[in-house]
């Protein structure tokens, strides 16, 4: 036996991480097992008893160490494989204040990390996305919150580079926009005239290889609450279905990560090859006590099995389902495809019989299905919208640090989402209305930062006033620069040319180029071959 490993086992003999050694190196070495005999081989009943102190008794044990100014990485997306034990648990720990949450969203009013927010525990969120909740919007903009919105990718990657030992990386994510430039309020004044006291600073930038980057820095965190499926006393993580999310990334970013699951299981009875988080991750585990898994977006199945249909209803509906119908026809047979919330998912309905179209959400499916039958749903799989959804045959689950991944990487080949203006140069802007709307940029920054997927933006063509939407230059804060594709709106399609411009291609049926002329902010060229086809 190795000098090395006898002075491991005769020195620590009563360490557990020792133990753990012993029985190892036995399992490996067999031959070993008469130099480790008077007391120095655990036996495996008395290992697993040994293993079995990462876990502790409840939430509340688990949690109570945790200190006032601490940096908290939280997983879930939306309220999906949330650590609703170990949230309920700080909120219990009314003590714990002055908190940084690191977090995609902050759950809803009232359930997720938007109970420390209503109990005034978090001091300031790191998200890409506020949403629909109200109460995490209405103290950011009156200054009772300091929020520090970033990409949803740049975030999992930051994440994921902290949790590997990467102080920093380049991504051309946001490149262009008020993320590079700095600005983003971070802190508004509270004295309801919402100027930014504290905003987001500069980033460096680089060119590689002809394409313009910026840097971004590392996340870490002091502990990490993450939520899985199953989990043994070595701390193994197996996820269910779309919950994996940002769990795994978050975990291995944490200094210490509290786990909590459903279900502990015996050591052994998950095989290797099915375990999602290794235990090396994970330093303490419970099972939590009960989980409401609320849905946030109940979404069923329409009559025919459609994954949505636009509501019926006027002006309106006719307006969206000519967007959709011709949106759709961006669609080939083998595209990977990724589609914005609302008005683009709704494309969906319209593949042509026998095409095989690949939607990837950015929480982690490669593969949706139609929404659920009444009765069907499973919290524990839903879309980036936030919507119970199924999944088809062929269909793969992964976290979001690698759904990330496949975008930035350019393996999606179209994209399509919403926007609130377009220029016509083809910048994007579409998450923020300073001073007045805050639902952050979700994944849009990193979906039009990638170089070789087409991007296409289905919307109104001027607003409920009336408004231009497609202008000269955009006035509000920048989603991309220079990267929208096509523009589909409910009287037209323009292509823009990266160095023509916008360039008329159909018309909506009953549409004049003269009526397009009137409610577009910006000159135009009409193509040779113009059409009228949707």
């Amino acid at each position: 036996m190795s000098s090395i490993y006898r002075t491991l086992f005769t020195s620590a003999r009563s360490n557990t991480v020792a133990n753990q050694l012993r029985l190892s190196f036995v399992r490996a070495s067999p031959h070993y097992l008469p130099a480790l005999s008077n007391g120095a081989l655990l036996t495996s009943q008395r290992y697993s008893s040994s293993g079995s102190q990462k876990i502790y008794g409840s939430a509340l044990e688990a949690t109570k160490d945790i200190p006032s100014g601490s940096k908290l990485l939280v997983g879930g997306f939306g309220l999906c494989g949330i650590p609703e034990n170990l949230i309920g648990a700080l909120q219990h720990h009314s003590h714990i204040k002055d908190l940084t949450a690191v977090s995609n969203n902050a759950g809803v009013d009232d359930f997720g990390l938007g109970l420390l927010l209503k109990s005034g525990q978090i001091k300031r969120m790191m998200s890409s996305y506020v949403g629909e909740n109200a109460e995490f919007e209405r103290q950011y903009l009156n200054g009772e919150l300091e929020v520090e919105l970033i990409p949803q990718g740049t975030l999992a990657e930051r994440v994921r580079a902290g949790g590997a030992g990467i102080p920093a990386f380049f991504t051309a994510t946001a490149y262009g926009t008020q993320i590079q430039h700095g600005g983003v309020p971070i802190k508004y004044s509270n004295d309801g005239k919402r100027t930014p006291i504290i905003s987001s600073q500069p980033r460096e930038s680089r060119e590689f290889n002809g394409i313009n980057y910026i840097m971004e820095e590392a996340i870490t965190g002091d502990f990490a609450l993450v939520k899985a499926w199953k989990g043994d006393a070595f701390g193994n993580l197996v996820f269910k279905g779309s919950a994996r999310n940002f769990n795994p990334a978050m975990a291995r970013a944490g200094k210490i990560t509290i786990a909590e699951v459903e279900e502990i299981v015996p050591v052994g009875s998950l095989k290797p090859d099915e375990i999602h988080l290794p235990g090396i991750y994970v330093q303490r585990l419970i099972k939590g006590d009960s989980y409401e898994k609320r849905i946030e977006r109940l979404t069923l199945s329409q009559e025919g099995g459609e994954l949505s249909s636009p509501k019926k209803g006027g002006d309106s509906h006719k307006k969206r389902e000519r967007i959709v119908r011709r949106a759709a026809k961006e669609f080939a047979d083998g595209m990977y495809v990724n589609l914005g919330i609302g008005m683009p998912m709704l494309a969906s309905n319209y593949v042509e019989p026998g095409m095989t179209v690949h939607l990837q959400s950015e929480n982690g499916i490669l593969g949706l299905g139609p929404f659920p039958k009444p009765g069907e749903q499973d919290p524990d799989l839903i879309n980036a919208g936030k919507e119970t959804v199924t999944l088809i045959e062929g269909s793969s689950l992964f976290g979001s640090d690698d759904s990330f991944a496949m975008i930035r990487g350019s393996h999606v080949d179209l994209t399509i989402l919403g926007a609130m203006e377009v220029s016509c140069n083809g910048d994007l802007a579409n998450w923020i209305i300073p001073g007045k709307m805050v639902k952050g940029m979700g994944g849009a920054m990193d979906l039009v930062a990638a170089d070789k997927t087409k991007v296409v933006v289905t919307m109104d063509h001027t607003s409920k006033s009336g408004a231009h939407k497609i202008l000269p230059e955009c006035n509000l804060p920048l989603t991309g620069v220079s990267c929208v594709d096509r523009i589909i709106t409910d009287l037209c399609v323009f292509d823009i040319d990266k160095q023509r411009g916008l360039i008329l291609k159909e018309l909506a049926k009953g549409v004049t180029v003269d009526e397009v002329k009137a409610k577009t902010g910006c000159p135009f060229e009409v193509a040779s071959d113009l059409k009228e086809t949707y």
